[in-house]
């Protein structure tokens, strides 16, 4: 019996050695040629892999200006993204935030500011200021504004409203952006 199961642990010893020796050899082909070389920053991205194994793509800025939106001093609004950009002449966003759409969507498309109120109670009963108009859909006119209680709260779906309400700083710096005739692309 003793030499049975001396044969045993010396076949389970040579299995552990070859195991063994087999992640080892993997280790070292995975190993950068030159282990001095640092690995680059936390901060970079690194690529990964798709669910199909093929690399997959970094994900987008989510709060650059979308690249369909034209070009020149303009107010880009994304309605899948519920997202407002201030671009000024040279392309560049000045300013982003993110806005509570109304019931009411306008057409993608480009448009110009045609009215604005200093202070007005909206089609929802709410006390809106800085509102700026720039389309009509169902014959309800669309427009930014902010609540001039602050509250972005999503709006009543059996009413149909055209405001995109947004917080009042970004309400503030939109009227003293959007003037009559400014031009507002919308994009899906």
């Amino acid at each position: 019996m003793a030499r049975s199961s001396s044969g045993f642990v010396a076949g389970l010893t040579a299995a552990a050695v070859a195991a063994v020796g087999f992640l080892a050899y993997q280790a070292s082909a995975s190993a950068p040629a030159d282990l001095s070389v640092k690995p680059p920053a936390s901060g970079t991205a690194a690529p990964t892999t798709s669910p199909t194994g093929g690399p997959k793509k970094p994900a987008a800025n989510p709060l650059a200006v979308p690249a369909a939106s034209g070009t020149g001093e303009r107010v880009v609004y994304a309605l899948g993204d519920r997202r407002v950009w201030l671009v000024d002449a040279r392309n560049k966003a000045t300013r982003t935030f993110s806005v509570m759409p109304s019931t009411v969507h306008p057409t993608p498309g480009a448009y110009t500011v045609t009215s604005r109120s200093g202070s007005v109670r909206g089609s929802d009963g709410v006390q809106i200021e800085h509102v700026v108009r720039f389309a009509t859909a169902q014959d309800v006119a669309i427009g930014f504004s902010a609540a001039v209680d602050g509250t972005t709260p999503s709006p009543d779906p059996s009413k149909k409203t055209g405001g995109i309400r947004m917080k009042r700083a970004d309400g503030d710096a939109l009227w003293t952006f959007a003037v009559i005739g400014a031009k507002v692309v919308v994009v899906p």
